[in-house]
């Protein structure tokens, strides 16, 4: 069953192609920096926004059919098995990323849900072993259902706590039946409207005992990958416990969760928190949290997620130099947690957008690779710090001063010089690596 006859396999022509439907510079097999293209950038199709998005906003209804030629909820998730490994042939993305309502329609009740899930699961496992492709990480969608409107592991109610741990506990069984290396927790939910309502603590407290019960059964029946939590400050609710990472970093290490658990970083999510995208991936990488990784970017001009498909070169060269940076991947990789914009409605923007995507992370890392061999900025950052190498700098960081120490060594010494730090010509220094990136 073929979906997209009228689109072939995206191929890598270079950029002097004027073929829209090509690679201008992702190819996956050119080595940069020791390893293939592909294997640094690891890209994966996000199931939710690529086969079930249909361009609906609060605003107006969906502007393209997604049922896939089927006319019943079960039918269509079978169909867009087929047409969601199509997809993922044709543009040669080796993983994919799901949660359990996507690949499955919610039934009546619970068990209901899950005979569903256990009728598309073997025909993605099948797709798999017939294609190669692999689960990235998987999920579950525990915030779209009326009974997660306060949250999930930090809903008041015990019952719907009970019903988000069955679910992650389903959700888990299939991420290890696919073989996936990781497992995500997105907190939708997880945060509150008002403090009037709220006991911010016990909740926090409750979310925790979740995660812990999660780690717990993961590991039990053999789970070896990573679990992941993906920083989000806002929307849906107004303040979300997941806020950013050094607040998700915060959470893991009181809660002794900090050993199982590493970051899942969307850009888009990172502009809302009011940082850059590479600061949210510095702070997770300097803190060994560095994990996975949701492509996408944001509009500035817009106050909400919008999800678009990652077009902004500077952020991807800086994402990808922090992901090198922090030694690559391991089981994360770069999820297009990304959708077409709602005017982009024909199958073929699907491809468009996807190119768009994979090309400009592919741009990213040759600017990357040209920061690193480049080599001045890193000297430059090295330079700054040098004098806590020698002298009353490398007593301080040895931990050989007291404060008393520094009051002597400042009374008896010289006033400090200031140094400059250069920041238009480390600028100007990116740029230069990114136009050379390009011949």
């Amino acid at each position: 069953m073929k979906f997209f006859e009228n689109i072939g396999n995206i191929k890598y022509e270079g950029i002097d192609s004027d073929n829209m439907l090509s690679f201008k510079h992702y190819d996956k097999n050119k080595i940069v920096l020791g390893r293939k293209m592909s294997e640094h950038l690891k890209f994966a199709m996000s199931y939710w926004h690529t086969m079930c998005a249909g361009g609906k906003d609060m605003f107006g209804d969906d502007t393209i059919n997604k049922s896939f030629g089927a006319d019943n909820p079960l039918d269509t998730c079978k169909n867009k098995v087929f047409a969601g490994f199509e997809i993922m042939e044709k543009l040669g993305i080796e993983y994919f990323c799901f949660h359990d309502r996507d690949i499955a329609p919610e039934g009546a009740t619970f068990a209901e849900s899950s005979a569903n899930l256990d009728v598309i699961v073997p025909l993605i496992k099948s797709e798999m072993q017939r294609t190669g492709i692999k689960l990235l990480w998987g999920t579950a969608n525990c915030f779209a259902n009326p009974r997660f409107m306060s949250g999930a592991g930090t809903n008041p109610s015990s019952e719907v706590f009970a019903y988000a741990g069955a679910q992650i506990k389903k959700a888990l069984d299939i991420t290890v039946e696919l073989g996936g290396t990781g497992y995500v927790f997105w907190g939708g939910r997880e945060g509150y409207d008002t403090l009037l309502n709220t006991d911010m603590k016990f909740e926090q407290d409750n979310m925790a005992r979740l995660m812990k019960m999660t780690v717990e059964y993961g590991r039990s029946i053999g789970y070896e990958g990573d679990f992941y939590i993906e920083p989000k400050p806002k929307e849906p609710t107004k303040h979300q416990y997941d806020f950013d990472s050094a607040t998700v970093i915060g959470f893991l290490r009181h809660y002794g969760l900090d050993k199982d658990f590493k970051l899942n970083i969307e850009a888009n999510h990172a502009t809302l928190a009011g940082h850059t995208f590479n600061h949210e991936l510095r702070v997770a990488s300097d803190n060994g949290m560095f994990g996975s990784i949701d492509a996408n970017q944001g509009d500035m001009l817009l106050g909400w997620d919008t999800d678009q498909f990652p077009t902004n070169i500077y952020d991807t060269s800086l994402c990808m130099y922090e992901t090198i940076r922090a030694g690559g991947f391991t089981n994360g990789g770069l999820n297009f947690d990304s959708k077409a914009r709602r005017q982009s409605n024909s199958f073929e923007d699907i491809f468009l957008c996807y190119i768009a995507g994979m090309d400009s992370f592919a741009y990213g890392l040759l600017v990357a690779e040209q920061l690193v061999t480049d080599g001045r900025i890193d000297k430059f950052v090295e330079d700054r710090y040098s004098s806590y190498n020698s002298g009353i700098g490398k007593d301080i960081v040895d931990g050989k001063t007291s404060l008393l120490d520094l009051y002597n060594y400042t009374l008896n010494g010289v006033e400090p010089t200031t140094n400059s730090g250069r920041q238009e010509w480390l600028e100007s220094v990116l740029n230069d690596c990114i136009i050379k990136a390009g011949r």
